[in-house]
């Protein structure tokens, strides 16, 4: 295994000096005990342990045959904690990485990240080390703090992509991606696990089922049911695998429409669930579907025998209960009906096909107070989908009620128990087979063992045997860990959490335990409290003692309630372990969207009997998934009960399989919570899991999110007597806070939120300003093309040799000093002062040596490992997105004015002046009014009549929308503004869609005319339904199609009109020798080509910036206008993290920002209307996002100035583009070689990061080749054709530069399917399989290297 770190073998050496008599004297802190065990690790076990790192995690069996390595691993944290509390903290930084790495083989999490931190403060060049960001990418992961598991492990394959793990992370990223329903990514992630032959934790049949279904997810039916029956095709498929593929299957004929007509459907649906149970008959899951299927063909009997099976299997499940339910109302008995929807919605309050079905039982018998209430309750959870249906039928019943005489209702016999009767009505034997199905709120929560149903994932263990990290399980099951609703209901829903954080599932309490946390009194509780007092005289020692507790429990119920209405604003404090962190965010939406069908919810259940029937459910309630419904938004049948869930693998199939890890150590408490700590505004970052402030020691602070192992640290965690007292640092061994103390750097002396950011900020995600600005900017990690610093906005003067000597004091490649790489070491202790961390290369090579000095310099690099970061001379941090500008800038400058220019005439457009206006970075935008009359261009030519007789038949693709107000975006019902913005993608031709543009228009005058002549019968409802639309708004949307992309590449089709635009301005121009696009060689469509838009009023084009950073143009056509929303570039970190916390991905996503999230994050909004014949410049990386008000055409382009700001910028989204996994569209390598070629530059900063990113490319192709050579691999020359494209790997989407390795079998054929050498590895470790073919001679590129220079500066600066 290569290294890729810190060596601990070489932390490990460097500790055994202390071990010296000598060294122990001049520590003499410590006791003898502590000298005596680290002086006890001996040679053989500082070996063995130089061996231990986060990339065996998951893969050391610790609890079978491992005994020794955990022993081992005890003793080195023991050793190592007891150095560093004799050192009080001052020692190595690699000391700490190793602890963590030890703590996280360990399991122990809190320790794991404690150490972690700690290791991050001190090390300025963290980033380095990939074996560290992956284990702290584990850490958190495992709190499923996702947003920084993702950052830590893309940041882990950027500065190492050969990465010993890297299938591992990739599965993991797909997982999260998913989660977070971002599902082009999510596959993209799954697929690039799927092709390394490497050993992870899920095998590729699992994998695969996950890339199944993410199609089904989305609705690619016919797309999931091949991948399916693709996987069902596997030998030796393991029996889980195989059953819950036949699930998807037999529940998605069930549900799917396009799959066929009904008969035909049901039938293969039964088929495949029937198999599904014969490969494994204990899925309560599968007998549900099965009994859904039977009842929907009528067979009530086989239906109602398959739920009993289900109950049976799977415990409680509130969708079994409304089904069974719904069976029973359809054969006409409501008496059992009610039982069943009780049962129901006693496992699930939020049930709201459960509370319509029992309304629409109660309204069927005739009481409509009763059938009010369920309608209220319905309408209350997060998963009613027809709220105004719903709201429409209570008035109607209201209003009957009203009208009823008085009394007439009281003297009516009732055929059903009023709602609260029903509520405590005992279940009957016949409706449950197994008692302890539907236990009360006043059962102990016992370990259990149910011999229930596996989801895909990890192995179903018994709690009292799990004696395996889950992680390592190679079948794919959990249940206990996922699922409460199949676990026995527990006292209180936050019985199990405080315990929980350490092992990663539910453990027996001791009594006391159990009275702290079941503090929530159930109506029966209530009852049998007023009955206690009312006997208070009579009752005996046990009876007293009883009353005695559910007194206090009362007490604290009542505190709690007042909490609730006093602590909502402390509700969003949680944070793990960075600023701004809101773990709700990162878990509770994509939980439930993502899977939000699985029948057995995530913490459905968990609150069980404890609120009341009216939804006056305690606020200990805590996972939000007792909202989950297994239906969510599917097809409402069944008297409303809904009937797709488009995937029945319950939640924890997802993730869950990877998160829950048995913990191993002994008595650590879990993550502590402390008091000391105030959140101040929203920026502190206090490392406890739930902070809370001062004053709130009962509130739960918002921990409703975290989905995996009933994550909720609660209130009673903080007034529990074992951990009330704790004022040890949040996340760290509450059993020694001594040592938590020393970790955390004295973090107790001075509480404030330095201290806390110190520590706590462990990835540096949320910047604030420092002096070096720069630093923060992107421009550090550009990894085959960095800028120099003089690229960068401080001209320094020792700018040229500061790239590479080590001794510089400025920034090097942009990236400052220490604080800069993290501006929340506020006070480092001494260790930490390190030389500023310039990156330091393995040689020294100045900026601009000979071609020939470099060739030398690279002979020998890499012969002992090929990955791309050993090629590299001196790494790069990974790029981050910048902070938001600082000072922020006051209110009333929010909205700045367009920089706009009127042009008269033809010299107006030729002035040299328009050109540096549009191109200053100060202006993001810029709007030149009139150009098209101006210039004389014939607009006419690109009217949708003229392009209709040019060539009809072309292809158009079209986005499905919503009609919406410009400024606005809200879900489709109309009741929240979100960022997401849906637009769903098909094809047509110009002729097709001129037609739908004309037949919008005629509609719209047909509109327009019927509301002028109904105007005066209307005008006293207009008010009122502006009075409406303030509280609930927008909807239902009309749906509009937006004509987009339409390529107008091709000279012969378009010829007259791509010659009308050769009358623009040079710099405006698509192809001009000033522009960088015309220098890559090749068409790139829509960048170096013309595309056109074909918009009816409300067609969007989403938030974003143009691919890699580059300019763009777009004319109006007319005849209508476009509202246009623009952000400066420097705002981007900004507008990413917002897309972030809307669970969009920035890049690919589709976005429309909401403004008054802008202008309270202080981000000013450029806002113009564009008209016919105006051109509008956006200027390199602005954000923006435009409307059409009317009827029009755009057309559009990009271009590249030939500037520093533009290069500098291509070049930062380049290697962001490659953090992310995204593809960059344009090839800067490759341009910045034929800008070498074609160009003279007289820019020194331009110059010099061209030179730079040669200078790299140069040293990583020489330094490959000698590698490959040296292992005797054969290099086959193959040359460029004439405009050839440049080459991506067609695994993970980077470019390839020269060296192409292509399979043998595609070179033999000629198709040339190209890798890059790590993907090449991946599949096939040896290249046994690969051909690499060359595609420069290195005599080439020397020469174009050496004859780049600087070229004398022009005379004037004129364009």
């Amino acid at each position: 295994m290569k290294s890729c770190g810190v060596s601990l073998a070489a932390a490990a050496a460097s500790a055994a000096p202390f071990g010296d008599e000598e060294k122990k004297m001049a520590a003499g802190k410590a006791s003898g005990q502590s000298e005596e065990d680290f002086a006890s690790l001996t040679a053989e076990e500082r070996e063995a342990l130089s061996g231990l790192d986060s990339r065996l995690f998951g893969f050391l069996r610790l609890h079978e045959d491992g005994a020794r390595t955990k022993a081992l691993l005890l003793k080195a944290v023991r050793c190592y904690e007891s150095l560093i509390l004799k050192a009080e903290g001052k020692v190595e930084s690699d000391f700490f990485c190793q602890l963590g790495h030890f703590n996280l083989l360990l399991e122990d999490y809190p320790k794991a990240l404690s150490a972690y931190q700690r290791y991050y403060s001190l090390q300025s060049d963290y980033w380095k080390n990939a074996a560290f960001l992956y284990g702290l990418g584990l850490v958190y992961f495992h709190y499923n703090a996702f947003q920084w598991a993702i950052k830590a492990f893309q940041e882990a394959l950027y500065v190492d992509p050969s990465f010993c793990r890297a299938k591992e992370i990739h599965l993991r990223l797909g997982l999260m991606f998913k989660v977070n329903t971002d599902y082009e990514s999510s596959l993209k992630h799954f697929q690039l696990a799927l092709i390394d032959c490497n050993p992870c934790t899920l095998s590729n049949a699992e994998i695969q089922f996950h890339i199944a279904h993410l199609y089904e997810i989305q609705r690619k039916y016919h797309s999931a049911k091949e991948a399916y029956e693709q996987l069902l095709q596997i030998e030796n498929l393991p029996a889980q695998v195989k059953a819950t593929v036949l699930q998807q299957l037999g529940w998605m004929h069930h549900t799917v429409d396009q799959l066929g007509d009904k008969a035909t459907k049901e039938s293969y649906a039964i088929q495949y669930l029937q198999k599904s149970l014969e490969a494994d008959p204990n899925s309560g899951q599968s007998w549900y579907f099965l009994g859904r299927c039977y009842s929907s063909i009528g067979k009530v009997q086989d239906a109602f025998i398959s739920y009993r099976q289900s109950i049976d299997k799977s415990e409680a499940s509130a969708d079994t209960w409304c089904s069974i339910g719904v069976l029973y109302q359809q054969q006409n008995q409501p008496m059992d009906a009610l039982q069943a929807y009780i049962c129901a919605v006693q496992l699930d309050h939020g049930h709201a096909a459960a509370w319509m079905d029992l309304g629409t039982l109660y309204e069927s018998c005739n009481q409509p107070q009763d059938a009010i209430k369920c309608y209220l309750n319905a309408t209350r959870s997060k998963n009613c989908s027809n709220t105004s249906a719903l709201a429409a039928r209570i008035k109607y019943l209201q209003a009957q009620l009203c009208n009823l005489p008085q009394g007439s209702l009281q003297n009516k016999t009732k055929l059903l128990p009023s709602i609260e009767e029903a509520w405590s009505l005992p279940i009957p034997a016949e409706l449950t087979s197994r008692q302890g199905a539907m236990n009360t709120a006043q059962q102990a929560c016992k370990p259990h063992h149910p011999n229930t149903e596996p989801v895909l994932g990890l192995t179903q263990t018994p709690i009292s045997q799990q004696s395996l990290p889950l992680h390592m399980i190679p079948s794919s099951q959990v249940d206990d860990l996922t699922s409460p609703a199949k676990r026995k209901r527990t006292s209180s829903p936050t019985k199990n959490t405080s315990d929980v954080w350490s092992s990663g599932h539910t453990v027996s309490h001791p009594p006391v335990q159990q009275q702290i946390h079941s503090w929530c009194l159930t109506p029966q509780k209530l009852q049998h409290l007023e009955q206690l007092r009312a006997n208070r005289n009579n009752l005996n020692p046990a009876q007293k003692l009883m009353l005695e507790q559910l007194e206090s429990q009362f007490v604290l119920m009542q505190q709690h309630q007042q909490m609730r209405q006093t602590g909502v604003a402390q509700q969003n404090a949680l944070s793990l372990p960075h600023n701004r962190t809101n773990l709700t965010s990162s878990a509770e939406e994509p939980w439930k969207n993502q899977l939000s069908n699985s029948t057995q919810g995530l913490h459905k259940g968990q609150s069980s009997h404890l609120a009341g029937p009216n939804g006056e459910r305690p606020l200990s309630s805590t996972g939000p998934s007792q909202h989950l419904q297994a239906a969510g938004t599917g097809i409402q049948n069944q008297n409303g009960h809904p009937a797709t869930p488009s995937n029945s693998v319950t939640q924890g199939a997802a993730l869950n399989h990877l998160s829950s890890h048995t913990a191993t150590s002994g008595g650590q408490q879990g993550i502590t919570l402390t008091k000391e700590s105030k959140p101040s505004g929203n920026t502190s970052a206090v490392p406890e899991t739930s902070r809370h402030s001062g004053e709130t020691p009962n509130s739960t602070a918002g921990v409703e999110g975290l989905p995996n192992h009933v994550h909720q640290v609660t209130a009673d965690a903080v007034s529990s007597p074992s951990h009330g007292d704790s004022k040890s640092p949040g996340l760290l061994s509450s059993d020694n806070p001594q040592l938590s103390a020393l970790l955390m750097g004295k973090a107790n002396n001075n509480v404030g939120t330095g201290t806390c950011d110190k520590v706590n900020n462990i990835h540096p995600a949320v910047h604030t300003k420092t002096e070096n600005s720069v630093a923060s900017s992107p421009s550090s990690a550009i990894s085959t093309a960095t800028p120099s610093p003089k690229s960068t906005e401080q001209t320094t003067t020792n700018s040229v040799t500061s790239l590479n000597s080590p001794h510089s004091g400025h920034t090097v490649n942009g990236e400052g000093l220490e604080d800069s790489q993290s501006p929340m070491k506020a006070d480092p202790p001494p260790i930490s002062h390190k030389p500023s961390p310039q990156i330091i290369p393995s040689m020294s090579v100045s900026i601009y040596p000979s071609s020939a000095e470099v060739l030398k310099a690279c002979r020998n690099l890499g012969k002992n490992g090929l990955s791309n970061s050993s090629i590299l001379l001196d790494k790069c941090p990974p790029p981050r997105p910048p902070p938001p500008p600082y000072p922020p800038l006051p209110k009333d400058k929010l909205n700045p004015p367009t920089p706009s220019i009127y042009l008269e005439n033809k010299r107006d457009a030729f002035f040299p002046p328009l050109h540096q206006f549009c191109t200053n970075p100060n202006n993001p935008v810029t709007v030149i009014r009139g150009l098209a009359g101006a210039l004389k261009l014939d607009l006419g030519l690109f009217s949708t009549k003229t392009l209709v007789e040019a060539n009809n038949e072309h292809i158009v693709e079209v986005r499905t929308q919503l009609l919406q107000p410009a400024d606005e975006n809200w879900d489709p019902t109309g009741t929240k503004k979100i960022w997401r913005c849906e637009s769903s993608r098909s094809h047509t031709t110009i002729a097709k869609y001129a037609q739908y543009q004309a037949s919008s228009f005629q509609e719209s005058l047909r509109e327009e005319n019927e509301k002028k002549s109904h105007h005066k019968d209307h005008s006293d409802n207009e008010s009122t339904s502006s009075d409406n639309s303030g509280r609930r708004r927008r909807g239902p949307f009309k749906t509009i199609k937006f004509g987009t992309n339409i390529d107008l590449s091709d000279d012969k089709k378009w010829k007259l009109q791509l010659h009308e635009l050769t009358k623009l301005p040079a710099f405006v121009r698509v192809v001009s020798a000033g522009n960088l696009l015309s220098h890559v060689g090749h068409t790139i469509l829509g960048m170096n080509t013309v595309q056109l838009y074909m918009k009816v009023p409300g067609s969007r084009t989403p938030g974003h910036q143009e691919n890699n950073n580059f300019c763009s143009v777009n004319i109006n056509i007319g005849p209508g206008d476009c509202e246009w929303f623009v952000v400066p570039e420097s705002y981007w970190g900004v507008m990413n993290d917002f897309c972030e916390k809307n669970n969009m991905n920035f890049l690919m996503g589709s976005w429309w920002p909401n403004l008054e999230d802008l202008y309270e994050a202080n981000v000013p909004v450029y806002r113009f209307i564009q008209r016919p014949g105006d051109l509008v410049w956006i200027n390199a990386g602005t954000v923006h996002w435009v409307q059409a008000i009317g009827w029009c055409n755009n057309i559009a382009w990009n271009v590249g100035p030939l500037t520093a700001c533009q290069y500098k910028l291509a070049v930062e989204r380049y290697e962001w583009n490659k953090l992310q996994s995204v593809k960059s569209i344009v090839p800067m390598v490759h341009l910045s070689w034929n800008m070498a070629r074609n160009i003279k530059v007289s820019d020194p900063k331009l110059f010099e990061m061209i030179k730079y990113c040669l200078l790299r490319t140069l040293k990583q192709c020489q330094t490959l080749r000698e590698a490959l050579i040296a292992a005797g691999k054969e290099i086959v020359w193959h040359g460029r054709a004439k405009d050839e494209p440049a080459h991506y790997c067609s695994i993970c989407e980077v470019e390839v530069f020269d060296l192409l390795f292509v399979t043998s079998e595609s070179n033999s054929r000629k198709t040339y399917v190209v890798h890059c050498q790590d993907c090449a590895r991946k599949i096939s470790t040896n290249l046994e399989n690969f051909v690499v073919l060359e595609q420069y001679k290195m005599e080439d590129l020397m020469q174009v290297y050496d004859q780049f220079t600087l070229a004398p500066p022009l005379p004037s600066s004129s364009s």
